[in-house]
């Protein structure tokens, strides 16, 4: 098929539209872990059999799951519509095969969503954890690849990617295009251990912040696996405190970048500042449920964000290899 890339502007906002709903199921899945929901049914696909259980409107722990259910199939209708619009109209290779990795991504989410259930039971020798509730770990980490990818379409899919309205002047420097991709590999770093940490339950494992101890000392006195979950946690968020803002820096100094790239740098943050905020808050506050799940989603919208930036400023190197075959 000979096709030329175009702006479409019902396809842009469809993947505008499904970047912005993958936050209501991050949302939901957040809070259903948070409140400790994720056995509220014992079957899957169906929830107690019905596709409208008894209860799931007025027990919060059925609310809770079988909305992020529910909210997990419209992801799976969104992102198979999705592909297949982009298979049949859009003229680049590159996005049509995001399209289909998202789908699959989507799909291997739901899968491991629905085998955490039904392998809830199965206990694995060594391990405190069954392997049902092990795949949470999995489940979590791929969520923050699949939301990178729904960013990376509907960037690709903008008026200011295709006519490059807003983006570049000229090439960005390599510094700036180099710090960002070590703070995007940084925050999924920090994504994937805490992860691991949440589901390990030891969100509180250091019961005191800023300092380990309560008297002060920056390193716990005792160690297990718990503890150093949780302490290599906040030392990554020092580091990546440090990294956004090295990046937010020179992401404003960076004068091939047009305003609103340049811009971005004062969201990138905010949303560090108010992450570190939450952090220390869910110590605080002994994990309030809605402070914890609100940690949990601004850490994805936190990737989400770095990551777009990060890609619109390598646009050109994206785009590169179509054009020169071209």
């Amino acid at each position: 098929m000979n096709r030329t890339a175009h702006y479409q502007p019902a396809l842009a906002w469809f993947a505008l539209l499904g970047s912005a709903w993958v936050f209501v199921l991050v949302t939901l899945g957040a809070f259903t872990t948070t409140i400790g929901a994720g056995m509220a049914f014992s079957d899957w696909p169906l929830s107690n059999g019905s596709v409208n259980p008894h209860g799931w409107l007025t027990e919060l722990d059925k609310f809770a799951e079988h909305s992020h259910r529910l909210s997990g199939t419209m992801m799976g209708l969104i992102t198979l519509a999705l592909a297949l619009w982009l298979h049949f109209t859009e003229a680049r290779a590159w996005l049509r095969k995001l399209g289909w990795w998202a789908l699959g991504l989507v799909i291997v989410q739901g899968i491991i969503g629905g085998q955490r259930v039904k392998l809830d039971a199965m206990q694995v020798p060594g391990f405190e954890m069954s392997f049902g509730q092990m795949l949470r770990i999995p489940h979590g980490i791929l969520a923050q690849i699949y939301v990178c990818l729904l960013f990376a379409i509907a960037a690709g899919l903008s008026r200011l990617w295709i006519e490059r309205h807003g983006g570049t002047v000229t090439a960005p420097s390599a510094r700036v295009r180099r710090i960002g991709r070590w703070c995007v590999a940084l925050l999924f770093v920090q994504l994937t251990v805490a992860a691991t940490m949440r589901h390990n339950y030891a969100g509180m494992a250091i019961p005191t912040f800023p300092f380990s101890t309560p008297e002060g000392g920056l390193l716990p006195v005792t160690w297990d696996y718990r503890v150093a979950l949780q302490f290599t946690h906040r030392a990554l968020a020092a580091v990546l405190g440090i990294g956004i803002l090295a990046y937010s820096h020179v992401l404003w100094r960076e004068t091939s970048l047009r305003p609103m790239l340049r811009w971005s740098s004062m969201a990138l943050v905010g949303l560090i500042f108010l992450q570190i905020t939450l952090g220390a808050n869910v110590i605080w506050t002994a994990r309030s449920v809605y402070v914890t799940t609100g940690h949990v989603v601004v850490g994805a919208l936190t990737l989400a964000v770095t990551f777009l930036v990060t890609f619109l400023i390598h646009r050109d190197a994206v785009e590169a290899p179509a054009q020169s075959t071209a």
